[in-house]
């Protein structure tokens, strides 16, 4: 017979029908005391590339011998689908745009470019509030392609495989697990917001994922006009719009936002008291953003753009929800690129790149952008070397970070050489090993967000075993 807790029983009931109206649902179990800061307000927003962003054709080598390397050796199957030597060509060097940050160290003094579809993403890297870091990806313990030779590295689970590494990254650990360090952070954040409502703090533009999953929080979804109903209540041709019908919606709304109704059933009284307050806490998010000043700014009407619209005007609504600390998931696909790639990732660069511009732009127009802290992550790098038209799974990749403290203009991590015989790769493929750990990335976010160096630990087990729990990449950072 199988365990059926009544956090699962609410989830469940939420997957079969309401998963938009229960996703305000809090804690059932004691919340243990923590100091986190959490003064001001600070927002993050996490970017997921679903699919496996191809590091090595976003971040390109722009030494004139590596690229000839990259571009007429390694992957030269996949320049020829560029047409690289054609002066027009978006891969021919002339056309790259060169990153010039202060510092080398991350590349060993080698120099790197982006495409000129990431253009807005380079305006933003030369105003210093974009920096990008080199060879991310999971790992438990620092790891040498030596000790892997030897058969002595301790490895993540599942390597290549996309519904675990997206989950490890998420989740630290594989397909299945129950909390990401998203909402693990936010437990500890939201039992410091004393009096504050704290189902606004987890918020998801799209379909659940376990990153905004915490013991003690779910993430609220937001939408187009800010919140989810059910259906019955959200759309008048379920009932009609008479009088009559109506009325009949109003009774039906006062059901399910009526927490006092009397049942012994511990379940249903969970089950009621979460409906209740996600339909009051709907109406609050709803009635707040249609009393908003609309934003100037124009976002691209992309997927990445219009979820980072839904962000930008929960944002400009924080003191109407009485809540100092958001974290927000946002997602988009497209980035399994085995083939035809040459045709795709150019249309995802610049979603990417200008959804995360047209973003800073609003953060501005509320005076924000000094609060928010955008960051990519992705279910792994991709392969070195290519298959003729396109790239397999990796492991290691490049992120993007974005955000007014962001200390940026700057590439941090490790950039790997480009042959891929080199110490940087696995034996086969090309694979990046991770110069960067998933936790450490996440840490120096979370102790700008306001985690303690012990509370950063509690929510990312393996960090202790790293020399650095801090990249460098963001100001106020005291861990």
């Amino acid at each position: 017979m199988a365990y059926l807790s009544r956090r699962h029983l609410l989830l469940g009931a939420g997957a079969a029908g309401f998963s938009s109206s229960l996703s305000a649902l809090t804690g059932l179990g004691a919340q243990q005391a923590w100091a986190a800061d959490t003064s001001g307000y600070k927002a993050l927003v996490c970017i997921f590339l679903f699919g496996g962003m191809d590091h090595g054709d976003t971040v390109i080598p722009y030494d004139q011998s590596e690229y000839n390397l990259l571009s007429g050796t390694v992957r030269e199957g996949l320049f020829n689908t560029y047409d690289s030597d054609n002066a027009a060509s978006t891969r021919n060097r002339n056309n790259l745009l060169p990153l010039n940050p202060s510092t080398t160290t991350a590349t060993d003094g080698r120099q790197f470019a982006l495409p000129a579809e990431l253009s807005p993403l380079h305006t933003m890297f030369d105003a210093g509030d974009l920096a990008i870091v080199g060879g991310v990806g999971p790992l438990i313990e620092p790891t040498t392609r030596a000790a892997m030779d030897a058969g002595t590295a301790i490895l993540p689970k599942r390597l290549f495989s996309h519904n675990d590494q997206q989950s490890t990254w998420m989740a630290l650990s594989t397909e299945g697990a129950r909390y990401g360090w998203g909402g693990r952070m936010v437990d500890i954040l939201a039992a410091q917001q004393s009096g504050q409502n704290t189902s606004f703090t987890s918020i998801s533009t799209g379909s659940s994922n376990v990153f905004l999953s915490g013991q003690d929080t779910t993430p609220f979804r937001v939408s187009g006009n800010g919140a989810n109903f059910p259906a019955i209540l959200d759309r008048r041709y379920y009932l009609g719009g008479t009088d009559a019908d109506d009325a009949a919606r109003a009774a039906i709304r006062s059901h399910f936002a009526n927490a006092d109704l009397d049942d012994s059933n511990i379940y249903s009284q969970d089950l009621r008291s979460s409906m209740s307050r996600s339909i009051t806490n709907s109406e609050l998010m709803i009635e707040a953003r249609e009393n908003a000043t609309p934003f100037v700014t124009q976002f691209p009407g992309n997927s990445v753009g219009r979820q980072l619209q839904q962000v930008a005007e929960t944002i400009r609504i924080q003191q109407f929800l009485n809540v100092s600390r958001q974290i927000f998931f946002v997602s988009t696909g497209g980035y399994d690129t085995h083939n035809n790639q040459a045709n795709q990732i150019g249309n995802l660069h610049n979603t990417l790149a200008t959804g995360m511009a047209a973003f800073k732009e609003a953060m501005q127009e509320i005076n924000r952008w000094n609060d928010v802290a955008m960051f990519t992550a992705s279910d792994f790098g991709r392969t070195q070397i290519d298959n003729g038209d396109g790239t397999d799974h990796g492991w290691g990749g490049h992120q993007f970070v974005a955000g007014g403290q962001v200390r940026g203009g700057e590439l941090y991590g490790r950039f790997p050489v480009t042959d891929p015989d080199a110490p940087d790769y696995t034996e086969s493929r090309g694979r990046v090993i991770p110069s960067v750990s998933v936790e450490q990335y996440a840490s120096t976010l979370g102790s700008w967000f306001g985690l303690n160096s012990g509370e950063i630990n509690t929510v990312l087990p393996n960090l202790g075993n790293f020399n650095s729990s801090n990249l460098g990449f963001m100001s106020n950072v005291s861990v």
